[in-house]
């Protein structure tokens, strides 16, 4: 049974860096979005390319989309913190995030809406559809069961996917703005949030449908992580302290520095790192990131 969706009005944040090859495409398939008001709001990192001639073309010809002064911010993360801080969000319902080179179904926000409103939760995210220049397409699946603390070593997925409530967005941003010095350090805002809410008891759901091709090129910050050397890249990033230092310092900044894994985490003896890894299926959702968190805590922390 469909949950009736009644006028509700959105804000959806797009942060924007030399995409013009993609961005009307982007803007449209947020603007096709049925059942639902949506106001886009953007922060653009100063492209070099003509991303900005188009947002201004966009912005004469629709009333629904609000461009911040441009700012050199210098990555995504500190690019979304910017609009979180900065996005009035006093008269939407819901906030959304959004990447620059996607498309989105027409029903991605309101069908967020339903499973928000039926599992009683106060953010949503979920399974994309990635697809390159030749056509293929793959199933990014990160809707496995969420665990104790698997918000203190990863995100809930794509921060694109991302739907917060107007609560929860109004709190995370009194937040960044109260400590947006130590916010910026941050390299992966979707983490962030993810570990900002249920760090502090929001419920977060977890759709396993997509609703979003999520597009792969040469430009991605991220990517879907797919093939054999963007899995190398990360583990090198991995045993390069990465993962330790970001989880460490989302964790002070957070409060949660005393939990027991980031207890273990900090002194990393031989002991420490036997307890997190019999405990990896709590700092993980999915069984391959569990066996290479595993393997990475066999070995010394580079220092």
């Amino acid at each position: 049974m469909r949950v009736k969706i009644d006028d509700l009005k959105f804000s959806v944040l797009l942060a924007t860096y030399n995409g013009g090859n993609y961005l009307n495409e982007q803007l449209n398939s947020i603007r096709n979005q049925s059942n639902v008001e949506v106001l886009i709001v953007v922060s653009d990192d100063c492209s070099s390319d003509n991303s900005l001639q188009l947002l201004s073309e966009s912005r004469t010809a629709n009333s629904e989309l609000i461009v911040l002064s441009t700012k050199r911010l210098g990555s995504a993360a500190a690019n979304f913190f910017r609009l979180l801080r900065d996005a009035d969000f006093s008269r939407v319902d819901y906030v959304a995030l959004s990447d620059q080179d996607d498309i989105w179904q027409e029903d991605k926000l309101s069908y967020a809406v339903e499973k928000i409103r039926e599992n009683n939760a106060d953010a949503y995210s979920s399974n994309v559809t990635a697809f390159w220049p030749s056509g293929s397409q793959k199933l990014i699946n990160k809707a496995q069961s969420q665990q104790q603390y698997d918000y203190m070593f990863e995100s809930a997925g794509p921060g694109c996917t991302f739907v917060l409530t107007r609560k929860l967005a109004l709190e995370l941003q009194r937040f960044l703005i109260a400590n947006q010095a130590q916010c910026n350090q941050f390299a992966l805002h979707d983490w962030f949030i993810y570990a900002y809410a249920r760090s502090n008891k929001y419920k977060w759901f977890i759709d396993p449908t997509p609703h979003m091709l999520y597009r792969q090129h040469a430009e991605n910050v991220v990517g879907a992580n797919v093939g054999f050397k963007a899995k190398l890249a990360r583990w090198k990033k991995l045993r390069d302290g990465w993962l330790v230092e970001q989880a460490l310092a989302t964790a002070n900044i957070l409060g949660y520095s005393n939990a027991l894994p980031m207890q273990k985490l900090m002194r990393y003896n031989f002991l420490d790192r036997l307890w997190l890894i019999f405990n990896v299926t709590k700092l993980r959702r999915r069984l391959r990131d569990r066996v290479a968190l595993a393997l990475f805590l066999i070995l010394p922390l580079k220092r």
